[in-house]
């Protein structure tokens, strides 16, 4: 099979019948009205006919700008359900005009060097430096030459404008919908030690307290249990929560992994979540949450709508100071939580 040549500019302006020049101002878009809608016509019908396609990176060397947005992740592409940061920075980079050049480094710091240099080269028109989860991260040097936004974590430095989940407003919405439905002895199970400073914790518990305040109630340190957020410690920071005195009516669980396990644990002792006791997951995580039985209640992560607005302030331009921006993290109602019995 015969390679195909490259159809040239200066083919598609013998077709139309028009010089070089006319069709790279049509191509342009500069042509600021000395091209006639008629000649213009020509221009397209014969880029249509031949399959002339621009040279996209040339274009870049002569206007500096490639019309690129880097995308660089420690591992989001491949996680469960933050490679919903990659489609909505991907849906929105489309819908404005862009392109998306995204790699992975896995954490490999040699990796995620060799990738701030590839957008150097590339001649990206800013990056977006992505977390799979909400921790404080350290900007490599090379993307000062850059304009960068971090999403889904926290500049260390707070030199970078940082979009990251309002973990707070999630652990006060999670709580506030225990509160509603009645219930007054509501314990919570973190995913991290109550020493760590990972910002997800630190502000989930911070929300669940300025809820119960709000409440009029009182938090008790006995029902606080902090776990690592994985399945085996809901199922036994639960089978010790109901086995207090007085054991919780609800269950405010750190992530959907922690409400998973606390679901098999109140299984065991013969109860059923939605029907004896409330339970609350914080992710959507679309693989465990309506799939449970009952589907969860949680809270969702705002993965597309964080990666927009990290694109959209790329897409502002320069600015006075670098922004740090909460996205709200929304309640999603299933079955799990029931109203409290009179007493």
């Amino acid at each position: 099979m015969a390679k195909r040549t490259a159809v040239t500019m200066t083919q598609v302006a013998a077709r139309a019948g028009v010089s070089q020049a006319t069709v790279s101002l049509v191509l342009n878009g500069v042509d600021d009205g000395r091209v006639s809608e008629e000649t213009r016509g020509r221009v397209k019908d014969a880029v249509e006919e031949l399959g002339y396609r621009t040279n996209a990176f040339a274009k870049s060397l002569r206007s500096g700008r490639s019309g690129m947005i880097g995308f660089i992740s420690d591992e989001v592409a491949s996680a469960p359900f933050a490679g919903e940061l990659l489609k909505g920075a991907q849906q929105f980079a489309w819908e404005t005009g862009n392109v998306l050049l995204s790699v992975d480094a896995y954490d490999d710091a040699e990796l995620e060097a060799a990738a701030v240099d590839m957008m150097l080269s590339y001649r990206v028109s800013g990056v977006i430096y992505a977390s799979m989860y909400h921790r404080h991260v350290d900007v490599p040097k090379g993307l000062e030459a850059l304009p960068s936004v971090v999403v889904n974590a926290q500049d260390r430095t707070g030199r970078f404008s940082s979009v990251f989940p309002d973990e707070e407003g999630g652990g006060y919405a999670a709580t506030r919908c225990l509160l509603d439905a009645g219930h007054r002895r509501i314990a919570m199970i973190n995913i991290q030690p109550e020493d760590s400073e990972l910002p997800a914790g630190i502000g989930r518990l911070a929300g669940y307290r300025r809820a119960l305040e709000e409440g009029g109630l009182a938090l008790d340190p006995a029902l606080v249990a902090y776990g690592t957020g994985i399945v085996a410690d809901g199922l036994e920071l639960t089978a010790r929560l109901m086995s207090l005195p007085l054991p919780p009516t609800a269950i405010f669980c750190g992530n959907d992994r922690t409400a998973w396990g606390a679901y098999r644990a109140l299984e065991a002792l013969g109860l059923r979540p939605g029907r004896d006791i409330a339970v609350v997951g914080f992710d959507n995580h679309d693989m465990l949450a309506p799939n449970l039985d009952p589907a969860l209640t949680t809270i969702a992560l705002p993965y597309e709508q964080m990666a927009r607005q990290a694109l959209q302030i790329l897409l502002d331009g320069p600015a006075p100071a670098a922004r740090r921006v909460a996205v709200e993290c929304t309640l999603v109602e299933r079955d799990s939580v029931m109203n409290a019995k009179v007493q």
